[in-house]
C-alpha cells in the first residue's frame, strides 16, 4: 500500500466519490483477425474479457443497462469504457456517432477508449479530443511489451515505435494515455520486462494496466502450454515482477490494475489469477517490503 497511485484513488480525488466503469462494445472489428496467421494475437480470446452487459445491443442500450446496474449499487457517476473489439477501427464519422451517445447520459463523467496503436490517427484523435470540454478522457493502448521480437512472436501486428508515435500524438492533444502491459510473455527475461517499464517512463504515459500472462482456450498459447513449451508465473513470482516493474516507472503514474483475470470457463492456467483477494493481498504484501 502506498507504493503506487491507484486508479480508485485517482477517481476519488478527481470526482470526490466512487465511479463505476461501464464496458461497451461498439462492434468494430479487430484488424488483427485479418492480418495475423492465427486470426488473433497468440494469447487472445476476446470473449474471456468482455464485461459488456448486452452484447450485440446498441451503445445506447448497453450504456443504459450499465448505468442502471451501477445506480442499483448507489454509484452515481460513470465511465463510458469502450473496451470490446477495437473501438477506433472504423471510419471517423462512425466513431463519432458511437461516442456521441455518451452525451445523452448526464451521469457519465469520463470517456475511456481501449484500442490498438495502429488503429489511431490524427483525425480520430481530433474527434476524441472533442470530448475534453466535458469529460475526463484517456486512451488505453495495447502496448504489451517494448520488445519488438516479442511483439512479433505473439503476433501483435504492430511495433513498439507505433505505440510511441500514438502516445506522443495523443499527448499533443491533451488526452491522457494509458498502456496495457503483459508480464511473463514467452521468452521475456526480467530485464526485458524492466526495459518495458523504462521505455514507458520516458513517454507521456498517465496510466498503466498490468496483466499476467495466462492461457485461454482456443488460443496459440494453449498449444504451447499443452506442448510443455510455456512457463507461467506463480503468484509469488508475479508479485515480485510487479514490484520490480513499478519501481521503474514514475511514482505518479496511475496503476489502473495490478493483475488481470478471465472468465473461468475460458481460463486454463494459472488458476490463481481469478482468486483476486488472494492475488491482490500477496502483491500488496510484496509491494510493502
Amino acid at each position: 500500500m502506498g507504493r503506487y497511485r491507484s486508479f480508485s484513488g485517482y477517481l476519488k480525488s478527481r470526482f470526490g466519490e466512487k465511479v463505476w466503469r461501464i464496458s461497451l462494445d461498439p462492434g468494430f472489428p479487430c484488424p488483427n483477425r485479418e492480418s495475423s496467421s492465427s486470426g488473433k494475437c497468440l494469447y487472445c480470446d476476446g470473449e474471456a474479457y468482455s464485461g459488456t452487459l448486452l452484447r450485440g445491443a446498441s451503445i445506447r442500450e448497453q450504456l443504459a443497462a450499465g448505468i442502471k446496474a451501477a445506480m442499483s449499487r448507489g454509484i452515481k457517476k460513470h465511465i463510458a469504457y469502450f473496451q470490446d473489439s477495437t473501438p477506433t477501427n472504423a471510419a471517423p464519422e462512425e466513431i463519432k456517432k458511437v461516442f456521441d451517445v455518451i452525451r445523452e447520459f448526464p451521469s457519465v463523467v469520463a470517456l475511456s477508449v481501449s484500442t490498438r496503436p495502429d488503429c489511431i490517427d490524427d483525425e480520430k484523435l481530433d474527434i476524441i479530443a472533442g470530448y475534453l470540454d466535458t469529460y475526463d478522457v484517456w486512451i488505453e493502448y495495447g502496448l504489451q511489451t517494448a520488445n519488438n521480437k516479442t511483439l512479433e512472436l505473439i503476433e501483435r501486428g504492430h511495433t513498439f515505435s507505433e505505440t510511441e508515435d500514438a502516445i506522443w500524438k495523443t499527448a499533443e492533444r491533451g488526452i491522457k494515455s494509458a498502456v496495457h502491459v503483459i508480464l511473463g510473455l514467452p521468452g521475456e527475461s526480467r530485464e526485458d520486462m524492466l526495459n518495458t517499464a523504462r521505455e514507458i517512463s520516458r513517454l507521456p504515459v498517465w496510466g498503466i494496466k498490468l496483466h499476467v500472462l495466462h492461457v485461454l482456450k482456443n488460443t496459440g498459447l494453449e498449444t504451447l502450454y499443452r506442448q510443455g513449451k510455456l512457463r507461467l508465473f506463480t503468484l509469488d513470482e508475479y508479485a515480485f515482477a510487479v514490484r520490480d516493474f513499478l519501481e521503474n516507472v514514475p511514482k505518479d503514474t496511475v496503476i489502473l490494475r495490478l493483475v488481470s483475470g478471465a472468465k473461468e470457463e475460458n481460463l486454463i492456467a494459472p488458476k490463481w489469477i481469478n482468486d483476486k483477494l488472494r492475488a491482490l493481498t500477496r502483491i500488496e504484501q510484496v509491494l510493502g517490503t
